[in-house]
Order: structure tokens, then C-alpha cells, then sequence
């Protein structure tokens, strides 16, 4: 079976770019609210490219529990390792990765991967708690403490893990970053912002 390439989105900063940035969708798909993040981020002088990692799901099941059920690790990793590619080709020196619920968890699992990026920061990613190890870069990790979809033994266990990496909003669910839907809780999802942001400059300049 010929292996076809990733599609992605492309978020171009005005100038030369100050670094890359891979950022993974959630179960949700590539949904307005990921492309707006690429956006922001380029908007803040990153290249912000998001892959598809449905790519490869049966079309037209419509579900997306099913999809992110056929999302394979490794073939997560191949894409995640592709977008880095083409974001070097591109011309940037440093890439970091962020993504959301399933992004997250596969943002953690390139950081644990030896990926070729140089900060990681992944958000209320479900399953993080069974794929801890050392991160090949710097981490910040985001969590809601009042999460639906992620338990708070697990979110503990990440924090436990990893105590000076790892961020709870206590009046924060899930897809507390989620902009324009009824997840979205404004005062953690700026501070949040902010934090990547200084996140990033701190380890892509």
C-alpha cells in the first residue's frame, strides 16, 4: 500500500519566521478552533503547522471516537516526525509541539520519543499518566482540574511525575483552551497563553 504524505494546515508569521511549531489536533479533528491556535502563533512570529493525523482513518464512519481509536502511536510519531521535517526545510532552527487532548497526549509521547523538538508543551492530554518518562526537552504540561475526560488520580500522577512541569487550573474542564464553545474558561485560557508563549521564547529563540 504506497504511503501517501501527511496533509497539514500552514500558519505563516508576516516575516521570517522565529521558530516552528507543530501543534496536533484534538479527537475533534482539525477543528476552526486548532487553526485559529496556528494562527495565534503565527501571529506571534512562529510557523505553526498542524497535521492530520486522521489522515489514514476509514472515510465517512463520522464518528470521531472511532477515529481517535485508529490513530496508531507510531504512525502518530511518523506524522508528527514529518511536520517536523518540513518545518526545518522550511528554514527554522527550533521546533517546539503543542496539542490538545489527543494532541496532547501524542505532544507527551514525542517529548518521551526522542522527537527532534526543543519544548514540548501539551495540553489536558488524556493517557499521559501511562506513558511517563524523561522528556528529550524542556516540558510544560496543562491540565483543568475539574476535567471530564481526564481523571484527577491521573492528572496527579502526571504532577507527581513531573512537579515543576505541570500546570492545574482548578476551576478549569477539559478543552478549557477550546475558544467559542462552552468549554472554553477564559481566565485559565489566557494565563495559559501566556505561559506557552513565555514558554516558547524561552527555548525557540
Amino acid at each position: 500500500m504506497t504511503s501517501l504524505p501527511t496533509p497539514y494546515f500552514l500558519a505563516r508569521p508576516a516575516g521570517t519566521p522565529r521558530a516552528g511549531v507543530v501543534v496536533i489536533m484534538e479527537g475533534l479533528g482539525m477543528t476552526w478552533q486548532l487553526l485559529r491556535v496556528c494562527e495565534r502563533l503565527a501571529a506571534e512570529g512562529y510557523l505553526a503547522l498542524a497535521p492530520d493525523l486522521f489522515h489514514r482513518a476509514a472515510a465517512g464512519h463520522g464518528d470521531w471516537q472511532e477515529a481517535v481509536k485508529s490513530v496508531r502511536p507510531d504512525e502518530a510519531l511518523a506524522d508528527i516526525r514529518e511536520g517536523v521535517a518540513k518545518l526545518r526545510e522550511a528554514g527554522v532552527k527550533k521546533v517546539g509541539i503543542t496539542g490538545f487532548c489527543m494532541g496532547g497526549r501524542f505532544s507527551y509521547l514525542a517529548a518521551v520519543s526522542g522527537v527532534d523538538v526543543q519544548a514540548a508543551a501539551p495540553f489536558y492530554g488524556g493517557g499521559i499518566d501511562k506513558l511517563l518518562g524523561r522528556p528529550s526537552c524542556p516540558l510544560l504540561a496543562f491540565f483543568g482540574g475539574r476535567d471530564e475526560w481526564v481523571p484527577t488520580a491521573a492528572i496527579e500522577a502526571v504532577r507527581a511525575h513531573h512537579p515543576d512541569q505541570t500546570i492545574v487550573y482548578p476551576e478549569a474542564g477539559h478543552g478549557f483552551m477550546r475558544d467559542g464553545s462552552d468549554s472554553w474558561h477564559e481566565p485559565s485560557a489566557r494565563d495559559a497563553w501566556q505561559r506557552l508563549l513565555a514558554f516558547f521564547a524561552q527555548h525557540l529563540a
